[in-house]
């Protein structure tokens, strides 16, 4: 074990003031949407008593040293597998998918807390690989590590975790410093999963195109097994095709790239059809309202179109809290949860809204700081999935808002309704204090 540094602070103050200037600003806001102050409100009283549960988790997070994860690594993976097969088992089922724990006073949601842990768990494998991070093999035992996780939770289905986890780990295995070219394959997989699912599911919203011919064999390959078979045979023509015209050009790159290439390419496309086939309609309605949010104003793109007519009724510094009109008044869906941003644009203003990225900034900022200072690689790597988590966090919310990324119905730490989230982000940022509190340099 490390030893503490002496006369150095064990707690990062500006990481703290940030993270208690969010939840400050979120309870505020989450009381203004619901309106009522008083704890008879089930909504605020959940919030207050998950803030506690929360308080509790940051301080137990911050008081352990990191290190027992990274030792403890095979015990976590395993408590990640009893939690999310758990679920499958003995959830609650709510608007298609079991992904709740219905207990007689709170619920939880199992995969926020996972999505940390897999992170623990993922930066203790990667750690143990040393030097041998570079070699194909440390990619390959990652994957046969997380695959079991990903597919637990893709049969809840719970999209919005994989969509937060995904990147996390990209950036985790980046400060590793794993083969860019590794990399590079990891974001053509999301990729090719992203752009054939939001295809098909943009057909399957609007079946006229299917008189297409070209559309209609695109969205047959999603569920006809034959011209399953033509893409597979496609690819690997592309790939064999790919191999021999690099060879023309005298550029002699491993046959092996090739193969892999192809590999994740089709690895993306049988992601995308996992995805198509527990695609709920609801979900299908969210990437509608992505793509064009105007032609449908009263159905898939209303809860967008309200959002954004909320925030920017707020004007500069907006029109104070607990007087929203649009989100007090119901106009704006799910304003305590996946719109929340849309009660600060409109209470606190612009300043406001910048106020929280700001405050977010900070936190990205502090979990940089934290992991150039750790005293081993084992915490550096545990703030850097820290860092991805957050900033995946923080794009998707506020893209969200402006119409660039779907509503995925992912709520924004700290700010946004959600006991199992705060607590699972909380207790994310103690591991980062406690990383702090046993940094070996100043």
């Amino acid at each position: 074990m490390l030893k503490e540094a002496a006369g150095r602070s064990k707690l990062d103050w500006i990481l703290f003031g940030a993270m208690a200037g969010l939840v400050l600003i979120g309870a505020l806001c989450i009381m203004s949407a619901m309106n009522s102050i008083s704890l008879s409100n089930s909504v605020v009283r959940t919030h207050m008593l998950a803030l506690c549960v929360g308080g509790a988790a940051f301080v137990a997070g911050w008081s352990f040293n990191y290190q027992i994860y990274d030792e403890q690594w095979k015990a976590l993976y395993t408590f990640i597998l009893i939690l999310l097969v758990g679920v499958l088992l003995f959830g609650s089922y709510q608007r298609g998918s079991r992904s709740w724990f219905v207990l007689p006073f709170f619920s939880m949601q199992p995969s926020e807390i996972c999505r940390v842990l897999t992170l623990l768990v993922a930066a203790a494998f990667l750690d143990r690989r040393g030097p041998r991070i570079r070699d194909t093999s440390s990619l390959i035992g990652l994957g046969l590590l997380l695959i079991p996780i990903f597919g637990l939770i893709m049969m809840q289905p719970d999209f919005s975790s994989i969509v937060i986890s995904f990147p996390a780990l990209v950036i985790l295995l980046y400060c590793t410093g794993v083969n860019m070219f590794y990399l590079w394959l990891l974001v053509l997989f999301g990729a090719v999963a992203g752009i054939c699912t939001i295809g098909w599911t943009y057909i399957y919203l609007h079946p006229d195109l299917t008189q297409y011919t070209l559309i209609k064999m695109f969205q047959q390959t999603s569920s006809n097994v034959l011209y399953m078979g033509g893409v597979c045979a496609g690819v690997a023509l592309l790939g064999y095709g790919a191999w021999w015209f690099f060879r023309q050009l005298r550029i002699f790159l491993p046959s092996f790239y090739f193969v892999l290439a192809t590999v994740v390419i089709l690895g993306g496309f049988f992601a995308s059809v996992f995805v198509d086939h527990q695609m709920k309609t609801y979900q299908r309605k969210r990437v509608e309202a992505f793509l064009a949010p105007k032609s449908d104003p009263q159905g898939a793109g209303y809860n967008v179109l309200q959002a954004q007519i909320a925030m920017g009724s707020g004007g500069v510094f907006g029109k104070g809290l607990f007087s929203g009109t649009q989100s007090r008044l119901g106009f704006v869906p799910e304003k305590h949860t996946d719109f929340i941003l849309a009660v600060v644009g409109e209470e606190l203003g612009l300043w406001g809204t910048l106020l929280v990225l700001g405050l977010y900034l900070v936190i990205l900022w502090r979990l940089v700081m934290i992991g150039y200072s750790a005293g081993d690689r084992y915490g550096y790597l545990v703030c850097g999935g820290m860092f991805g988590m957050f900033f995946t966090y923080m794009l998707i919310n506020f893209g969200m808002l402006i119409g660039i990324v779907p509503v995925a119905g992912i709520p924004l730490p700290f700010i946004s309704y959600g006991g199992s989230n705060l607590v699972s982000s909380l207790f994310a940022l103690g591991v980062a204090q406690s990383v702090h509190a046993r940094r070996l340099r100043a």
